[in-house]
């Protein structure tokens, strides 16, 4: 068998393995390596690591099943661990180096600096001694850069013109100098107010003099800036010798020269936290194997749950390569039976090449979307914590490739498609049943809804009722496991409701890809090409007006049959449309458009009349390739006549032979065919000729149309043209009373409409004209004529409901 139900021709297929060169594979062992293929990638989506999801459980959930531990494992308690590692962190005091260098230096540098201007003071008593007479020579510019310089702050004129004039003695030089040391030899911090909260838990102090380290840094001990100022000038309102002003302008130049003696290390306190935090080891809980971590209808504990999230970290290659050996096996045992099962069993199941290539990239496209979105699920769970993982799930749009398989091929495909689909899901989610039945459900009604498609709003209008299925299914689940009322149930239904949106969503935008990538004709795409204005359609319409006619009406008789045979309507109208657009090349070689002029095969001989009308078909199939009008209706154009025989040539020929001559050959005057493989080609086919046959009764009356009706659809039944199609003897009869009504509708009797009285008045004054008076004026005789005329018109004109 091949698709569509068709028989396989055995002659050609056993030619073609004779002839077939070495290395060619055939169509059913590539479709072998397409499947294999298709189950090792699924493996490589599924097996990795986070792509199995056996934790589908929260904290007080009802356990569905039994779960045993497959080996023994040491598992991580990663909450204790991290509880652990933040107090170590926590424990991690920070480190403050003193240094009491800083006050020694500070007090030498005033001191250097007070020397140097102590020095130049005594030189220039030395000048004012020997040069009694004159102005006091100005003191050296760079004297106050130096002494600047020492000091590390800088000093406004009058500042440096104080100094200069206080008598700078050494005991006043040395009190100086140890009243900033003094100062400084406290711990003095910048901010005292930082330091209290950093050593709040505690402190470690480092004496960078004498490399020192310890743990006993009290706070009551260390001194902010402003402390530290205070002291300072305490310290100098001591000193007898300066004065108010001197002491002002000492504690300016001296808090200023003040530095932090205590600081926070931070690169060493980070680094000891950091050392502190790497210390800590994980906590780890043992499993011994076979052990059991949860049974079915337990309510699952916070331990149950770190245990069960810890099966998917099974660690080691050997046990990631053997749970890959085991889904590598399962996929295709799983894939192989149901698709050899539906060959075998299911009649419209009949997937070729490129099927099973579109199928296995909707199943890889699927899976990896579901992968993408456990991700999303886990990192929108530590966002929103007050929201499971799990509900995440239901709105995954597992639909989506039952929806596209069944908008492109037919509903049996799409059921086998969703059955496979969904117990792989179940093995995704690890193997969880709930899951698995949720996505087949959500599957089916998102296949039943998308049938016959033939508007974009009927792609919503099915994600409305998938998401209606969806709700109905968690309700259902819910309280099937024995839960109540809950926030997390709304939840739930929101994500489901969505679901089924979002797969009419990513339906909408993908089916366009898919009709221009495989060039599959959807119920869409015929709406398109059932436009009239269709350029095809335009030109058939005005080189062959007749046949142009005859395929509207053929349209008419193959759609309303193919509503009583459940057959698709959409697709026998269009392909009744364009069935015969190869007489668009030799039109008045066909009796509908020739009206009427001398008919041209008159001068053929029956033969070459015969290679005419056959033409027609391989001519058809070529336009309609050229016009991209898709494989179902380059079949259909091929099929609608099948290998009959053109019977009026025949027997012309047949009458013409000469007994001394080659006989003629019946299968020089029939259609190459193939004959009908699908119930649309058949139908089109029978109102072909059955429409044709119609216009040659005289008197189409509801009875001649019956039997005309019958005898040929018996004749192309004998004929054996209905053999390789789906179609039983119950749709044929359907059939033939389908056509009867619309034909009977077609050429429905009218009544004689009477003449117009005027017309009968006109032929009674004929009567009497020839023995009148042949002397009236002809002027008058003209003009009453004319006014009769006109008369008359405009009475035509009211009879039509033109007035």
């Amino acid at each position: 068998m091949t698709r569509n139900g068709r028989k396989s021709d055995s002659s050609k297929k056993g030619l073609w393995g004779r002839l077939r060169p070495p290395g060619v594979l055939n169509e059913v062992q590539q479709n072998c390596i397409l499947l294999l293929f298709l189950c090792l990638a699924l493996t490589v989506v599924i097996v990795p690591k986070g792509g199995i999801v056996p934790d589908l459980y929260s904290a007080g959930d009802i356990a569905t099943r039994d779960v045993k531990a497959p080996r023994d494992m040491l598992v991580e308690d990663r909450a204790l661990t991290e509880k652990r590692r933040a107090e170590a962190e926590e424990s991690a005091r920070p480190v403050f180096d003193f240094d009491a260098r800083v006050g020694r230096e500070i007090g030498a540098n005033l001191e250097r600096g007070l020397r140097v201007l102590a020095t130049a003071q005594a030189e220039l008593a030395a000048l004012e001694k020997g040069e009694e007479k004159g102005p006091h020579p100005p003191l050296n510019p760079s004297l106050k850069q130096a002494v600047e310089q020492a000091f590390d702050v800088g000093l406004s004129d009058e500042q440096f013109a104080a100094l200069a004039r206080t008598d700078l003695t050494p005991a006043l030089v040395e009190s100086l100098r140890a009243a900033v040391a003094e100062t400084l030899a406290h711990k003095v911090v910048a901010n005292l107010r930082l330091f209290h909260a950093e050593v709040e838990r505690g402190g470690v102090l480092r004496d960078l003099a004498r490399q020192q380290e310890t743990t006993d840094l009290k706070a009551e001990e260390v001194l902010g800036m402003g402390e530290a100022q205070e002291t300072l000038q305490a310290k100098l309102e001591a000193i007898a010798q300066l004065n108010a002003p001197q002491r002002a302008l000492f504690y300016d130049i001296g808090q200023r020269m003040l530095r932090p003696t205590l600081s926070l290390n931070k690169t060493e306190t980070e680094a000891r936290r950091k050392d502190a935090l790497e210390a800590v080891k994980p906590v780890f809980f043992q499993i011994k194997k076979g052990e059991m971590i949860v049974r079915e209808g337990e309510r699952i504990s916070e331990e149950q749950i770190k245990k069960l999230r810890a099966l998917r970290d099974l660690g080691g290659d050997f046990s990631l390569l053997g749970m890959a050996a085991g889904l590598f096996g399962f996929s295709v045992l799983l894939i192989f039976t149901g698709h050899r099962f539906a060959l075998r069993n299911i009649r419209k199941y009949r997937p070729d090449s490129r099927d099973l290539l579109f199928m296995s990239l909707v199943f890889i496209g699927l899976f990896v979307l579901m992968k993408l979105g456990i991700f999303v699920s886990t990192a929108l769970e530590s966002a929103f914590p007050y929201i499971e993982s799990t509900s995440y799930y239901y709105a995954f749009p597992f639909a989506v490739g039952a929806m596209l398989i069944r908008l492109v091929l037919n509903s049996e495909v799409s059921l086998v498609f969703a059955a496979i689909c969904a117990i792989l899901v179940g093995v995704l989610f690890g193997n969880n049943l709930v899951i698995a039945a949720f996505a087949f459900v959500s599957s089916v009604a998102g296949a039943h809804w998308v049938r016959q498609c033939k508007t974009r709003a009927t792609l919503y209008r099915a994600g409305l009722w998938v998401s209606f299925a969806n709700v109905g299914l968690v309700l259902a689940l819910h309280f099937l496991a024995g839960r109540g009322l809950e926030m997390q149930l709304l939840h739930k239904l929101a994500f489901a409701f969505g679901g089924g949106i979002l797969c009419a969503v990513i339906v909408t935008g993908t089916i366009p890809l898919v009709e221009s990538l495989f060039k599959y004709t959807t119920d869409i795409k015929l709406l398109e090409l059932a436009n009239m204005n269709a350029p095809v359609l335009r030109e058939l319409m005005v080189q062959a007006p007749g046949t142009y006619h005859h395929s509207i009406i053929v349209g008419n008789l193959v759609e309303a049959a193919a509503e009583d045979i459940n057959a698709n309507p959409l697709l026998a109208r269009v392909a009744a449309y364009y069935h015969d657009i190869g007489k668009i090349k030799k039109p008045l070689y066909f009796i509908e458009n020739t009206g009427n002029a001398a008919n041209r095969h008159d001068k053929l001989a029956p033969s070459m009349s015969a290679l005419i009308l056959m033409a027609h078909v391989k001519d058809g199939v070529e336009l309609a390739r050229e016009s991209k009008l898709g494989q179902p209706l380059v079949d259909i154009i091929r099929q609608h006549h099948g290998t009959s025989l053109i019977k009026f040539f025949y027997d012309k020929a047949k009458s013409k032979e000469d007994p001394g001559v080659q006989q003629v050959d019946e299968r020089d005057y029939r259609y190459p065919g193939p004959r009908p493989q699908t119930r649309e080609a058949a139908l089109i086919m029978l109102a072909d000729a059955v429409e044709a046959a119609s216009r040659t009764l005289t008197e189409p009356t509801p009875a001649r149309i019956q039997g005309m009706v019958q005898k040929i659809i018996n004749n192309i039944f004998i004929d054996g043209q209905l053999d390789e199609c789906e179609l039983t003897l119950k749709d044929m009869h359907n059939i033939a009373k389908s056509f009867n009504r619309i034909l009977s509708g077609i050429f429905h009797h009218r009544v004689d409409y009477p003449e117009p009285a005027y017309k009968e008045r006109e032929r009674d004054g004929g009567k009497k004209k020839s023995g009148e008076d042949s002397n009236r004026e002809p002027a008058r005789e003209a003009k009453d004529r004319e006014a009769d005329v006109a008369k008359g018109s405009t009475e035509d004109l009211r009879r039509l409901g033109m007035s």
